[in-house]
């Protein structure tokens, strides 16, 4: 059987963190608006851009003409700055090594924009040959829509009996239940254990090697 894992990116593959908060409170700082705590955006992160900006905003400054000024200031920015203290995880590169070698399809969906996204796969892992790299993008639901794993069903070639998804989030969790796909939590990331826990996904792990001795091929959950 085909296998594909597809990932999460922010959390799962690269801790972000740091990059998106500094990038986050320069465009809060440049409108006049108070910044937060790099810690805090472990909890605003996950859905997509509009909603980090929406999230981040002061109450009653959460207007969609205050998200498209927060977009203006963070996008040139965080495109300067969004590799200077992102890293992968520590083993990431070593894994997706591993599974290239074993010819298990790779994939990349996430909510982070299509430009950031694919800048940072080739940055990071200029060597591993992903069958698709999708971020967010005009007109395609963002997760936990399962429109991102259908397209990549389409172009890997591979069912969902043989799909594992790869995330961080309760909304990586729900884009694989959506999608009818196998789930795997990582605790690595930026959510707490719990979150995953109450998804009651097929595996969760709490390092990187664990991914690896995932027994294949998948099997379809009943």
């Amino acid at each position: 059987m085909k296998q594909l894992l597809i990932f999460d990116l922010d959390g799962t593959l690269l801790n972000t963190l740091a990059d998106l908060a500094n990038s986050t409170n320069h465009a809060l700082q440049s409108l006049g608006y108070p910044t937060h705590e790099p810690q805090l955006y472990r909890q605003l992160v996950g859905n997509g851009i509009q909603k980090l900006f929406e999230r981040a905003l002061p109450e009653g400054e959460k207007s969609a003409a205050n998200v498209l000024r927060m977009k203006k200031a963070f996008i040139p920015y965080y495109h300067a700055h969004n590799t200077e203290q992102t890293r992968p995880y520590p083993g990431i590169c070593s894994l997706l090594e591993t599974l290239q070698n074993r010819s298990i399809q790779l994939a990349v969906a996430s909510n982070k924009y299509q430009e950031a996204t694919t800048k940072l796969i080739a940055h990071f892992f200029p060597h591993i040959r992903f069958t698709a790299v999708f971020g967010q993008r005009e007109g395609i639901p963002v997760k936990p829509d399962p429109a991102v794993v259908h397209e990549i069903f389409h172009l890997s070639g591979v069912a969902a009996a043989g799909t594992l998804f790869v995330g961080d989030s309760a909304v990586d969790m729900l884009t694989a239940a959506h999608a009818g796909v196998q789930a795997c939590g990582v605790t690595w990331g930026f959510r707490p254990r719990a979150e995953l826990e109450a998804m009651h996904p097929a595996y969760l792990v709490d390092r990187v090697e664990a991914l690896a001795d995932i027994l294949t091929p998948l099997t379809p959950q009943p």
